[in-house]
């Protein structure tokens, strides 16, 4: 059977690890923290703020979910993914430090990259130091779009996406639209 993106999503949610409770507890505080930004700040009630809260909310579940195949100490996934960055950088001098500093020391930078990858996902889920989160992920997109560039079957502007939407975030923090950043600018 063909997966779709309902049962995709309704796996995930239901999923039986200790990072679906997780998750639903980022929701509800992500929840919590957009009512309460609605309920101080006038601004915040707008199309447009729901809008923004959404898709930053959408960006940080996707480097909350992509995070979940990194969870150490497994990092063969990532050990994979690192091999063919090695291969088909678009910068040789990215895939050599990849090969000779990254992987040889991969139980170092394994739990570096899936910490920085949650790091992402829960600003941007819960709008909480935004413009910080959306620079990480601008730096982790960069990395991807170069080092998997020449990459069989990987479309380069996947990559280029992410980081264009990441730059955006960067420009106007998303964490202003019903997020933390909104409630902590307030009492500020």
């Amino acid at each position: 059977m063909r997966p779709n993106p309902l049962a995709d999503l309704l796996a995930f949610l239901t999923q039986p690890r200790w990072t679906t409770p997780v998750f639903w507890l980022l929701i509800l505080v992500a929840v919590v923290i957009a009512i309460r930004a609605w309920r101080i700040d006038p601004s915040q009630r707008s199309g447009r703020i729901l809008g923004i809260a959404g898709l930053r909310f959408l960006m940080g579940a996707m480097w909350w979910q992509q995070s979940l195949w990194k969870i150490p100490p497994n990092f063969d996934g990532l050990k994979y993914w690192m091999e063919q960055q090695v291969a088909h950088a678009a910068i040789p001098l990215q895939g050599d430090l990849v090969g000779t500093v990254v992987l040889p020391n991969l139980a170092l930078f394994g739990p570096l990259v899936y910490a920085i990858e949650v790091a992402i996902g829960v600003s941007l889920m819960l709008g909480a130091f935004s413009r910080l989160g959306a620079l990480l992920g601008l730096l982790m997109g960069l990395n991807l779009w170069l080092g998997l560039y020449s990459a069989p079957g990987e479309w380069p502007w996947t990559y280029m996406f992410l980081v264009m939407i990441q730059a955006l975030f960067v420009i106007d923090p998303p964490g202003r639209a019903l997020g933390l950043d909104a409630v902590m600018g307030r009492r500020m």
